[in-house]
């Protein structure tokens, strides 16, 4: 981990999960997210306090154990407040939701880990409870209310509504809860002006534009191809298959409840946009073309 100046007030963390750092007097800090575990977490604050720095507060921009994993170990340290928004707050508080969320029932243990089950941290709202200095806007379609930050020094943290094009080119599928509000958002981010984006997986940049646009073909390039497949009556197991097999991915308990549930999502969407439709034969869900439906 390394801590970068990028303002005034403004630092980040360099990391898997980009961490961010703002200034709200000459000693106390609030981060933006935490890392994924007890150890992220120990690794921050050695740094915060090797500046000379307290930790005041954590916003957590969503509630992924990724950025939520170091709530606890800090917290317990340093008796910070945690806030993060709606839905994402009681995510936060009840960490065993996510595994639950996406499995769609009780989470079997291969699931119950560090990179789905975070610990439980006490975490507040965060409405009226934003420190001076730091803006908060909606970035809708990841997960359930996912939230973007910007700082005084213009500096503005994207939380996971951008994902990198190594990643992309290498794994090509990345978690979403709703494909039309991950659109909207990256629409939303075309408009958006700041000095420097910080993406919490990317490389930090003053341009987003060809990034967004990456991150949309995507979206449309597994649409297509999840439109094609149901050309012909398809389970969702069956098109869960034909994904990883197109893009030669490899299951694993992981990537099957988070891909899985992103694969549903994007049924959803194409159900929604009146491109899929459904129905039931001998008791499996099959999805299929909606020019093929009632017949």
């Amino acid at each position: 981990m390394e801590l970068i100046q990028v303002g005034e007030k403004t630092y980040y963390i360099k990391n898997n999960t980009n961490i961010g750092v703002y200034k709200i007097n000459d000693t106390d800090v609030f981060l933006i997210d935490s890392g994924n575990d007890k150890d992220a977490g120990r690794k921050i604050l050695k740094i915060i306090h090797e500046q000379g720095w307290s930790v005041k507060g954590i916003i957590n921009t969503h509630s992924n154990a990724d950025h939520i994993g170091g709530n606890k170990f800090i917290q317990d340290r340093t008796n910070c407040d945690i806030f993060a928004y709606n839905i994402e707050k009681s995510f936060t508080q009840y960490p065993v939701l996510e595994p639950s969320f996406l499995y769609g029932g009780y989470p079997f243990k291969g699931i119950r880990n560090k990179f789905l089950l975070a610990k439980t941290s006490d975490t507040k709202d965060i409405k009226n409870n934003l420190p001076d200095g730091l803006e908060v806007f909606e970035l809708k379609g990841h997960f359930f209310d996912m939230i973007g930050i910007r700082t005084s020094d213009d500096v503005i943290f994207l939380a996971d509504s951008l994902f990198s094009e190594d990643t992309i080119e290498k794994y090509h599928l990345f978690f979403i809860y709703d494909v039309k509000e991950y659109l909207n958002t990256l629409d939303f981010l075309s408009t958006v002006q700041g000095k420097l984006y910080i993406p919490s997986h990317c490389q930090v940049t003053d341009d987003i534009s060809n990034l967004i646009q990456t991150n949309k073909n995507k979206i449309y390039e597994i649409a297509g191809k999840i439109y094609d497949v149901c050309e012909n009556e398809m389970t969702f197991e069956d098109i869960l298959k034909y994904i990883f097999d197109a893009y030669n991915l490899v299951m694993n308990a992981n990537q099957y409840v988070l891909i899985g549930s992103t694969i549903r999502s994007y049924l959803s969407y194409l159900c929604d946009e009146n491109k899929l439709c459904y129905e039931f034969k001998d008791n499996r869900m099959i999805w299929k073309q909606v020019t093929d439906c009632g017949e």
